[in-house]
């Protein structure tokens, strides 16, 4: 397999899962688009090394992707440096947690438009190039809350579900063209949020972290392991291979038995 000269656009990349996707790409040899917010020092440093390290072009839109104009925006510079976005990968989020009866209404409407909307905005507009080359990957972050609803999340639980409907419609709109998309379901990652249930529980009960990890994955993964960034973002990089040109819109859980507990 190689996607070596591949321009990927990752949505939501300066940290986390996003960075995990820019990190591998930039190592199969692609030129990566980041997008996110952040340090402006940090995220350079981190274009900068990713580009030095694997030889490739790195560049960063700093697109609030929740702003249509502003998706365009970012969407029309990398056709005009790079000539198409061979793979896309939607992975920018946001969330809030309250009741839905005392819900606010400014951050429903901030998670439809980031979370739900903002996949549709950068599919549109990068599956016309996709088609005219004859291939092209799309990758929608869902989670393992796709499936699996918890309380008082009603805006992360409506858009990943719906994130999941996206995916099937694009999937069957381009089953006969050689593009591909597909949602990725993870359950419990190590990422910077997941590092902030760890802070809260440490400081709550004054245990270990290793405590911590080990009740918050109890009522979570039945396999008892934190699922790392750079897992999720190899199975990325699986579904952009020849191996996976059948594979199209699917909701693929990794979640170490958490959909099935």
């Amino acid at each position: 397999m190689t996607l070596k000269g591949r321009t990927v656009l990752v949505t939501g990349s300066t940290q986390g899962v996003g960075e995990a996707f820019a990190t591998a790409f930039a190592a199969q040899g692609c030129n990566v688009v980041m997008n996110g917010f952040g340090d402006p020092v940090q995220i350079e440093s981190l274009r900068a090394s990713l580009s030095r390290a694997h030889g490739v072009e790195v560049t960063h839109h700093p697109a609030d992707v929740g702003k249509p104009e502003e998706v365009a925006a970012m969407i029309e510079q990398a056709h005009a440096r790079f000539g198409t976005i061979d793979i896309l990968v939607n992975n920018a989020v946001t969330r809030h947690y309250a009741p839905v009866e005392s819900f606010p209404t400014d951050k429903w409407e901030r998670a439809l438009a980031v979370n739900l909307s903002a996949a549709f905005h950068t599919i549109r507009l990068s599956l016309p190039r996709m088609k005219e080359r004859g291939w092209g990957r799309i990758i929608n972050m869902g989670s393992i809350h796709s499936t699996k609803v918890v309380r008082d999340r009603v805006d992360y639980m409506t858009t990943k579900h719906a994130i999941i409907g996206l995916t099937k419609a694009v999937a069957l709109e381009t089953a006969e063209t050689g593009v591909t998309c597909n949602a990725l379901c993870p359950g419990w990652v190590l990422t910077p949020h997941a590092e902030g249930q760890i802070a809260r529980t440490i400081a709550e009960t004054g245990c270990t972290r290793e405590t911590a990890i080990a009740e918050l994955l109890l009522v979570r993964q039945p396999s008892r392991r934190v699922i790392a960034p750079a897992d999720i973002a190899a199975f990325g990089v699986f579904l952009c291979s020849e191996a996976a040109a059948s594979i199209s819109g699917a909701a693929l859980p990794i979640d170490g038995a958490w959909s099935v507990s």
